[in-house]
Protein backbone atom coordinates (compact mmCIF):
# COMPACT_ATOMS: atom_id res chain seq x y z
CA UNK A 1 0.00 0.00 0.00
CA UNK A 2 1.64 3.44 -0.96
CA UNK A 3 0.78 6.09 0.76
CA UNK A 4 1.10 10.16 -0.68
CA UNK A 5 2.16 13.01 1.45
CA UNK A 6 1.03 16.19 1.21
CA UNK A 7 3.07 18.89 2.20
CA UNK A 8 0.61 21.43 4.16
CA UNK A 9 1.75 24.52 5.99
CA UNK A 10 1.39 23.79 9.61
CA UNK A 11 -1.26 27.20 9.87
CA UNK A 12 -3.27 25.94 6.78
CA UNK A 13 -6.25 25.08 8.94
CA UNK A 14 -6.39 27.90 11.26
CA UNK A 15 -6.00 30.24 8.13
CA UNK A 16 -9.09 28.48 6.39
CA UNK A 17 -11.90 31.06 5.75
CA UNK A 18 -9.94 34.03 6.46
CA UNK A 19 -9.62 35.55 2.47
CA UNK A 20 -10.70 39.38 2.99
CA UNK A 21 -8.77 42.11 1.56
CA UNK A 22 -5.65 42.81 4.31
CA UNK A 23 -6.93 45.49 6.16
CA UNK A 24 -4.09 48.29 7.31
CA UNK A 25 -3.55 45.98 10.23
CA UNK A 26 -2.29 42.63 8.86
CA UNK A 27 -1.03 39.52 9.93
CA UNK A 28 0.89 37.57 7.08
CA UNK A 29 2.16 33.59 7.14
CA UNK A 30 5.23 33.22 5.10
CA UNK A 31 4.37 30.15 3.67
CA UNK A 32 8.04 29.55 1.73
CA UNK A 33 11.04 30.79 4.03
CA UNK A 34 14.44 29.93 4.46
CA UNK A 35 15.77 29.68 7.36
CA UNK A 36 18.96 29.23 8.98
CA UNK A 37 20.75 28.68 12.00
CA UNK A 38 23.97 30.10 11.84
CA UNK A 39 27.03 29.83 15.28
CA UNK A 40 29.83 31.67 14.55
CA UNK A 41 33.01 29.49 15.95
CA UNK A 42 34.93 30.71 18.71
CA UNK A 43 36.68 34.42 17.92
CA UNK A 44 35.57 34.46 14.94
CA UNK A 45 32.27 36.01 15.89
CA UNK A 46 32.92 39.36 13.61
CA UNK A 47 34.13 37.55 10.64
CA UNK A 48 30.99 35.70 10.85
CA UNK A 49 28.70 38.08 10.98
CA UNK A 50 30.29 40.39 8.26
CA UNK A 51 30.05 37.06 5.69
CA UNK A 52 26.28 36.83 6.37
CA UNK A 53 25.51 40.68 5.78
CA UNK A 54 27.50 40.42 3.11
CA UNK A 55 25.20 37.78 1.09
CA UNK A 56 22.56 39.11 -1.11
CA UNK A 57 18.60 38.97 -0.79
CA UNK A 58 18.47 37.37 2.96
CA UNK A 59 18.10 39.35 6.70
CA UNK A 60 20.30 38.49 9.38
CA UNK A 61 18.43 38.35 13.18
CA UNK A 62 20.55 38.15 16.01
CA UNK A 63 19.41 35.23 18.40
CA UNK A 64 22.32 35.17 20.99
CA UNK A 65 25.83 35.60 21.08
CA UNK A 66 28.23 34.54 18.10
CA UNK A 67 24.04 32.95 17.01
CA UNK A 68 22.09 34.24 14.16
CA UNK A 69 18.96 33.25 12.13
CA UNK A 70 19.12 33.95 8.56
CA UNK A 71 16.12 34.18 6.52
CA UNK A 72 15.46 34.39 2.40
CA UNK A 73 11.81 34.69 1.12
CA UNK A 74 13.62 35.36 -2.27
CA UNK A 75 16.68 32.22 -2.06
CA UNK A 76 15.75 28.49 -1.43
CA UNK A 77 17.32 26.45 1.22
CA UNK A 78 19.63 24.32 -1.15
CA UNK A 79 20.70 27.83 -2.88
CA UNK A 80 21.74 29.14 1.11
CA UNK A 81 23.27 26.24 1.46
CA UNK A 82 25.20 26.36 -0.89
CA UNK A 83 26.09 29.81 -0.07
CA UNK A 84 26.92 29.10 3.53
CA UNK A 85 29.16 25.77 2.29
CA UNK A 86 31.31 28.11 0.32
CA UNK A 87 32.19 30.39 3.38
CA UNK A 88 34.73 29.14 5.92
CA UNK A 89 33.58 25.93 7.45
CA UNK A 90 36.44 26.63 10.46
CA UNK A 91 34.71 29.75 11.40
CA UNK A 92 30.81 29.18 10.96
CA UNK A 93 28.55 26.44 11.33
CA UNK A 94 25.27 26.61 9.54
CA UNK A 95 21.82 24.31 10.11
CA UNK A 96 18.74 24.53 8.15
CA UNK A 97 15.47 25.55 10.05
CA UNK A 98 12.88 26.26 7.80
CA UNK A 99 10.82 22.94 8.40
CA UNK A 100 10.97 23.90 12.30
CA UNK A 101 9.97 27.57 12.41
CA UNK A 102 7.33 29.22 10.85
CA UNK A 103 7.42 33.08 10.20
CA UNK A 104 4.97 35.59 10.82
CA UNK A 105 4.48 39.08 9.55
CA UNK A 106 2.66 41.56 11.35
CA UNK A 107 2.40 44.85 9.89
CA UNK A 108 -0.03 48.31 9.99
CA UNK A 109 -0.26 51.27 11.84
CA UNK A 110 -0.97 49.66 15.35
CA UNK A 111 1.79 46.63 15.34
CA UNK A 112 3.51 48.10 18.49
CA UNK A 113 0.11 48.18 19.98
CA UNK A 114 -0.66 44.92 18.87
CA UNK A 115 2.71 43.45 19.95
CA UNK A 116 2.52 45.10 23.55
CA UNK A 117 0.06 42.64 24.22
CA UNK A 118 2.23 39.90 23.71
CA UNK A 119 6.00 40.88 24.01
CA UNK A 120 7.69 42.84 27.42
CA UNK A 121 10.42 45.00 25.13
CA UNK A 122 10.37 48.35 24.27
CA UNK A 123 9.01 48.44 20.62
CA UNK A 124 9.34 52.57 20.57
CA UNK A 125 11.07 53.02 17.18
CA UNK A 126 14.46 54.97 18.77
CA UNK A 127 15.25 51.76 21.00
CA UNK A 128 13.68 49.36 18.97
CA UNK A 129 14.97 50.09 14.97
CA UNK A 130 14.52 49.11 11.77
CA UNK A 131 17.00 46.26 11.38
CA UNK A 132 16.74 45.14 15.05
CA UNK A 133 16.08 41.55 16.30
CA UNK A 134 16.08 39.44 19.53
CA UNK A 135 14.46 36.21 20.92
CA UNK A 136 12.55 36.88 22.98
CA UNK A 137 8.84 35.78 24.92
CA UNK A 138 6.09 36.15 22.47
CA UNK A 139 2.37 35.16 23.59
CA UNK A 140 4.24 33.22 26.02
CA UNK A 141 6.44 31.56 23.50
CA UNK A 142 9.95 31.83 22.94
CA UNK A 143 10.40 33.59 19.69
CA UNK A 144 12.91 35.86 17.65
CA UNK A 145 11.02 39.37 16.87
CA UNK A 146 12.86 41.34 13.86
CA UNK A 147 12.07 44.68 13.22
CA UNK A 148 11.38 44.81 8.87
CA UNK A 149 10.08 47.79 8.48
CA UNK A 150 8.61 51.40 9.69
CA UNK A 151 5.45 49.41 11.13
CA UNK A 152 6.77 45.79 10.06
CA UNK A 153 7.92 43.08 12.58
CA UNK A 154 8.40 39.40 11.92
CA UNK A 155 8.25 36.32 14.23
CA UNK A 156 10.08 33.51 13.83
CA UNK A 157 8.46 30.78 15.92
CA UNK A 158 8.96 26.97 16.52
CA UNK A 159 6.49 25.18 14.30
CA UNK A 160 4.81 23.40 17.48
CA UNK A 161 3.81 26.47 18.36
CA UNK A 162 2.78 28.16 15.59
CA UNK A 163 -0.60 27.35 16.61
CA UNK A 164 -1.12 29.03 19.78
CA UNK A 165 0.82 32.58 18.89
CA UNK A 166 -0.64 32.85 15.78
CA UNK A 167 -4.23 32.29 17.65
CA UNK A 168 -3.13 35.00 20.22
CA UNK A 169 -1.75 37.24 17.96
CA UNK A 170 -5.15 37.47 16.19
CA UNK A 171 -7.17 37.67 19.30
CA UNK A 172 -4.80 40.73 20.38
CA UNK A 173 -5.38 42.23 16.81
CA UNK A 174 -9.31 41.77 17.31
CA UNK A 175 -9.60 45.46 18.62
CA UNK A 176 -7.53 46.85 15.47
CA UNK A 177 -10.15 44.71 12.86
CA UNK A 178 -6.55 43.09 12.13
CA UNK A 179 -6.94 40.70 8.90
CA UNK A 180 -4.69 37.47 8.50
CA UNK A 181 -3.45 35.76 5.70
CA UNK A 182 -0.98 34.11 3.59
CA UNK A 183 1.78 36.38 2.21
CA UNK A 184 1.31 35.23 -2.11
Amino acid sequence: MSVAFTRRHVLEDQVAGFRAQPNADHLSIIRHAAIFSVLAHNGHEGWALAALKAMPDVSVRKVGPAEWLVVSETSGADSLSRDFAMLDAGRLSFFEQGDGRTLLRLSGPNVRRILAKCVSVDLHPDVFAVGQSGTMLCCHVSANLARTGVDVFEIAVMRSFAGPVFEELVEMGREFAMTTGFSQ
